[in-house]
């Protein structure tokens, strides 16, 4: 029953870091399809973001049924409800990869972002891909530097969120209205997809020492 018990966490585990590895692809595919306008990565985005719901849904049905089952305490019981903190926030950010496959589909076979913003999407694709493979790692080696120093890198996409606003106000910015909104959205889906990161990076944290990040010294 002991092995079975350990077998199960495991999987728990197993699981949270298959989301984690998905909302990367995801995201990478994302602003794949978006500074190219492919509609294939687009389109494979949207359709897969089905699959991370159903991770996350097998990740609260193992951690209940062995809440239920098991009883645990002390460590285990940290690690099966933090597992339910870290699916939520890897969720989110699943959602968040398709909602900026979405804009990329909708304005298809136009790009839908306007020249002067390129580079700044790029540049947000790239800090969203070293989150999301810091989050990887933070989770399948319970690795809490990894985890702690997404916090560094989320200041560097809050520094290119208020960047890309800085050139959407300047007086050079001639784009129309719906390049404008669709722009300071996907702004926010990259922002928002770094803080779920983060917050996951907290619960890493917790989950390895018991403590809340802002509790150790950094």
């Amino acid at each position: 029953m002991r092995d079975e018990y350990r077998a199960d966490l495991l999987q728990v585990n197993k699981l949270l870091v298959w989301m984690a590895d998905a909302v990367r692809s995801a995201m990478k595919r994302a602003t794949n399809a978006l500074l190219n306008a492919d509609q294939t990565d687009a389109e494979e985005v949207i359709a897969r973001d089905a699959e991370v719901n159903a991770l996350y849904r097998l990740v609260e049905d193992k951690v209940y049924d062995l809440c239920a089952r098991q009883a645990p305490v002390a460590s285990d019981l940290r690690l099966l409800l933090t597992a339910l903190h870290l699916a939520a926030d890897l969720e989110r950010m699943g959602d968040l990869a398709d909602h900026v496959a979405k804009t990329a589909l909708r304005r298809h076979p136009a790009r839908a972002v306007p020249e002067p913003l390129v580079e700044t999407f790029e540049q947000m694709g790239e800090v969203a891909d070293r989150i999301a493979g810091k989050i990887s790692s933070a989770i399948s080696n319970l690795d809490i530097v990894a985890a702690a120093q997404l916090e560094r890198d989320d200041d560097a996409m809050d520094k290119l969120h208020t960047g890309l606003f800085g050139i959407m106000f300047s007086p050079q910015w001639t784009e129309d209205t719906e390049s404008a909104v669709d722009s300071a959205l996907l702004g926010r889906f990259y922002e928002r997809y770094a803080d779920h990161a983060v917050n996951a990076g907290r619960h890493v944290v917790f989950l390895v020492t018991g403590e809340t990040l802002d509790t150790r010294e950094r």
